[in-house]
């Protein structure tokens, strides 16, 4: 049954209480008002609030507000009853629609109310016990007797017994009634042992009240409920007696964080009124106390821009984005375009670095508006953009084309391979003002055309800290060409810009600031990509977590040469109150905060922003929640006491030292010579060890042996769970994964999986039928013993005749399909939710050929026993010792097209080295002729040799050996047998 718990008693015509659920609707609702509480107080106490826009406006009778009550020293919903203004002061009568309590605040400690704190609905509501109305003694002196009248107010000594029945009563029941002027008619059955009784009756016995109507008429109630039941007077004088030993507390607590007066009712249900009984969903608070953490280093001031509207670019390119809904400004745009729009050497870390969008349009109306009008008699480019690789430059041009500034910039995209002469035979026609490539490319063209590229105004480093990582050596020749074309005497008065973007912070791109980019502006909005730009002592200290305390106490220094600004943060409030008594008993001055401290907020910025001199060490106790709220961005030390949970939010941390992070656009670097970082990692924490040492292992901090060690188990482990996961395509390609630590697939050989009926060695035909890359396909091996051929004609010809639809479609089951003249056998791998619909679609692999694709429902057509029990025919095959080239991820679209066209259909001989599962691998493959009348044979070309021939591979000498070497490493594990 549902319950009430009775918060306070003004008189049966007003109780204040709050329904309760089962326990752990209760529960949830209790922990859901706990959490809105909290996030309340974290945001109307966070200093660095606007106060003056939280602050109400103008005030009206039953408006819904937030008010500070000192009694509780917390922010409260309330509702506004009326405002008292004099000469003095002005303040406002509020009631606490959390607490049911009147109370009388300034003006200036009204704020308004955020929506994400009007979601839950009023913790306390009204209820009054039915049926009765209150009575009072009237004394006749002329007749000398007295008798009971109605009254229009109860009396209270009524209020003084009904608070005692409350309090002495063992269990309550209660009967719900309407709701009427915001208030539910409850008849209350109490406990008290064995005997039973009506509240609203007892009150009628006593004569404290009379009937308003005929009690018997209450549908709803037992016979044995409607019988008022008499107290004897022992009882009550017991129950009274209880009730005046104890103190009557003077204010209540926060829901959740009080004793309550715990009358507790279960409840029969007549009459609802409304949704006064709602069962609360968990609902998130939208509003977060935290502020968007920008780092912000510039020679010039930036204006912020925060919307399209305002943003530096031609309205031509503002139309388009707004029209097609193209983008919305993030935070590093908000400075990043005024930077580029202005001409700006500028260096971008976002989230949003690698889209083609976030830096372009500000770039192009720079170049629009002002390059164009330092053109020389030189040719060539103004602006050239440098990508990682051909996909990426494809998706910049393809953008180019979008915005429609083809008519002004000619926009061109260059990509040269390894051929021989390629680089020179390129021509770049002379209205072309943009160039796309990347930085292979770029080198190569240079060797050949420098004088091409004298004009280059504007240099485009997209995702510079891949450029740097895969192509270092052509990235030190392209800023070297850069720096020669720009200071150069002619072109000192001409745009000069480098504008680089990334979504990580690394090493290289301080020597890109210092070396190529004067007056530099910087814009990291990765809190954590900050902290590695600021070069910050990192510090790793590993400990049991019984141990902690100890680990914290030996980071600490008790007699600093220079002052100190210490922040331990915490994982909870309990946490922060263990470590504030160990710290505390030190000589260090030493402050705590916390959720439920938030009244104190004021006082600890206080303190921490006075300056401390040499030997001084302040340290402040908190937690993530409150550091937010407290706007510190001057601490020279962060202990991570508390494991932080995110990459965010260790980054958030360390932005509290954002003052004495160094600075790189200052001739003399300042900041960061005392800024320190400690992370302590106990065994808590082991599922975070990978993450750990992938971002430590970019800076310069000493790993501790036993962290690697570990990671290196943890690895193993995931591995391991990876057993029933498909072989990495990387590494079947290519002989190694670009990124195993998250990629997705096995790394390791299972002996199920990859068991093969196909010969490991030895020479096979092979017709490629589906060309997936250029050195991946799939097709069907020829011998004498399948002749697939004929079956495939049995299956035309068996579907000439008739064609049977699929009347049901089942996951695995297979089918036929007809494409052009050809009817293929395919198997579904996966059915969509078909939401009723009448047409769908599956997606299929067509098993002797080997390709994947979506196919209609209703082409589906039943295949007969007999052609199922033939096997799929589709091998995939891998031909061995070629990669792309240029540190490329995959196959250029163009080689893969040519090599397709040369080999699809046709019969080509091949030596296997390996089988694995459903794969061969080969080396070489080559087309083989009959010549005519004669049992001769020519070599028409090797594979291999065709591929290397297109100028973007290269050979990979080492994917044959390190496929075997990790065979012969399981084959001695006894795991697998080749």
């Amino acid at each position: 049954m549902l319950k009430i718990s009775i918060l306070k008693v003004e008189s049966p015509a007003c109780l204040w209480g709050r329904v309760v659920g089962t326990a752990v609707g209760d529960a949830q609702s209790m922990g859901q008002y706990n959490h809105m509480m909290a996030q309340m107080n974290l945001f109307y106490h966070d200093v660095t609030q606007d106060k003056h826009k939280l602050k109400v406006s103008s005030f009206e009778k039953e408006q819904i507000c937030v008010v500070y009550w000192p009694t509780m020293k917390s922010w409260c919903r309330a509702k506004m009853k009326a405002v008292i203004t004099d000469s003095v002061s002005s303040q406002a009568r509020c009631f606490l629609v959390d607490y049911g309590e009147q109370l009388v605040v300034p003006t200036d400690q009204i704020r308004v109310a955020m929506p994400d704190f009007l979601l839950l609905p009023f913790w306390v509501q009204r209820f009054h016990l039915s049926g009765i109305k209150p009575t009072r003694l009237q004394v006749s002196v002329d007749e000398e007797k007295a008798k009971m009248i109605p009254s229009s107010h109860w009396d209270s000594s009524a209020t003084l017994y009904l608070h005692n029945l409350l309090q002495g009563s063992t269990q309550t029941e209660a009967v719900l009634y309407e709701t009427e002027d915001n208030s539910t008619s409850i008849q209350l059955y109490l406990m008290f042992g064995t005997i039973k009784i009506c509240v609203n009756d007892e009150l009628v016995a006593k004569k404290f009240a009379y009937y308003s109507k005929d009690p018997a008429a209450v549908s709803g109630l037992d016979e044995e409920d409607q019988k008022p039941v008499m107290l004897s007077s022992s009882i009550l004088n017991q129950a009274v007696n209880h009730t005046l030993a104890q103190s009557a507390p003077q204010s209540l607590p926060p829901p959740g964080k009080r004793e309550e007066l715990h009358f507790e009712c279960n409840i029969k249900l007549l009459s609802l009124g409304g949704n006064l009984f709602s069962f609360f969903p968990q609902v998130p608070l939208a509003v977060d106390p935290g502020k968007d953490l920008h780092l912000v280093h510039s020679v010039f001031p930036l204006q912020p821009r925060h919307s399209l509207d305002s943003a530096p670019i031609t309205d031509q390119l503002r139309q388009l984005i707004q029209q097609k809904q193209l983008y919305s400004l993030c935070p590093a745009d908000w400075y990043s375009w005024p930077a580029v729009a202005g001409g700006c050497n500028t260096l971008i870390v976002s989230t949003n670095a690698d889209r083609p969008i976030s830096y372009l349009p500000p770039l192009l109306t720079h170049v629009l508006l002002n390059s164009l009008f330092f053109l020389t008699s030189s040719t060539g480019p103004i602006v050239v953009v440098v990508c990682p690789g051909w996909e990426k430059a494809q998706a910049i041009f393809d953008f180019l084309e979008e915005t429609k500034v083809s008519h002004s910039l000619h926009p061109m995209i260059i990509h040269v391979g390894v051929k021989k002469d390629e680089a020179k035979s390129i021509k770049i026609p002379k209205n072309c003002l943009l160039v796309v490539t990347t930085p292979f490319s770029l080198v190569r063209v240079l060797s050949h055309h420098c004088f091409l590229f004298l004009r280059m105004y504007h240099l485009v480093l997209d995702e510079v800290d891949q450029l740097f990582t895969l192509a270092p050596e052509q990235m030190t020749t392209i800023l070297q060409h850069f720096q020669k074309v720009v200071s150069s005497e002619d072109k000192t008065s001409c745009p000069q810009q480098i504008v680089a973007v990334s979504k990580q912070w690394t090493s290289q791109m301080e020597g890109l600031i210092t070396s190529h980019m004067p007056h530099p502006s910087i814009i990291i909005t990765v809190p954590e990509e900050a902290a590695l730009y600021a070069n910050i002592q990192q510090v790793i200290l590993m400990s049991l977590e019984s141990c902690k305390i100890n680990v914290l106490l030996g980071t600490l220094d008790f007699n600093p040469d220079v002052g100190l600004k210490t922040l331990i943060i915490t994982s909870s409030p309990w946490e922060t109150e263990n470590v504030f008594e160990v710290r505390n008993n030190k000589s260090a001055f030493c402050m705590k905060s916390h959720e439920g401290l938030t009244h104190e907020f004021d006082f600890v910025v206080q303190q921490w922003r006075k300056s401390i001199g040499p030997g001084s060490h302040v340290i402040l106790v908190t937690t993530d929640e409150c550091l937010r709220c407290l706007g510190i961005h001057d601490a020279t030390c962060v202990i991570h006491y508390g494991f932080p949970s995110s990459p965010r939010k260790f980054g958030s941390r360390l932005f509290c030292m954002v003052k004495n992070f160094r600075n790189l656009t200052e001739p003399v670097h300042t900041g960061c010579r005392l800024s320190r970082s400690v992370l302590i990692v106990s065994e808590r924490n082991t599922r975070h060890v990978v993450g750990v040492l992938r971002y430590f292992g970019r800076t310069s901090a000493p790993l501790p042996p036993e962290l690697l060690s570990f990671a290196q188990g943890v690895n193993v482990a995931r591995e391991d769970q990876k057993t029933n996961r498909p072989l990495c395509s990387y590494l079947k390609s290519f002989g190694i994964c670009r990124d195993s630590s998250v990629c997705p697939d096995r790394h390791s050989w299972n002996s199920h999986l990859d068991k093969s009926e196909l010969p490991s060695s030895g020479i096979i035909e092979v017709v490629p039928l589906f060309i997936k890359t250029a050195s991946v396909f799939y097709g069907r091996m020829v011998s004498k013993e399948t002749n697939f051929e004929s079956i495939a004609a049995e299956i035309t010809a068996f579907y000439s005749d008739k064609k049977q639809v699929a009347t049901e479609v089942t996951e695995g089951a297979l089918y036929a399909v007809q494409e052009d003249d050809i009817f293929h056998r395919v198997k579904v791998l996966t059915i969509p939710d078909r939401e009723d619909r009448l047409f769908f679609s599956v997606f299929v692999e067509f098993i002797d050929i080997g390709k994947r694709k979506e196919v209609k429902a209703h082409q589906l057509m039943q295949l007969p026993e007999h052609f199922q029990s033939v096997p799929g025919q589709a091998v995939e095959i891998i031909v061995c010792r070629v990669k792309p080239s240029d540190s490329e991820k995959d196959w250029h679209p163009k080689v893969t097209r040519a090599i397709s066209q040369k080999i699809k259909g046709l019969q080509h001989r091949a030596r296997v080295v390996l089988s694995l599962g459903n794969t061969i691998f080969v080396d070489p493959m080559i087309r083989v002729s009959q010549v005519p009348g004669m049992k001769t044979v020519i070599n028409e070309y090797n594979l291999q040799s065709e591929i290397l021939k297109s100028g973007m591979a290269e050979s990979n000498r080492e994917h044959i050996n390190l496929l075997k070497a990790l065979c012969q490493t399981n084959m001695s594990s006894n795991k697998l047998s080749v």
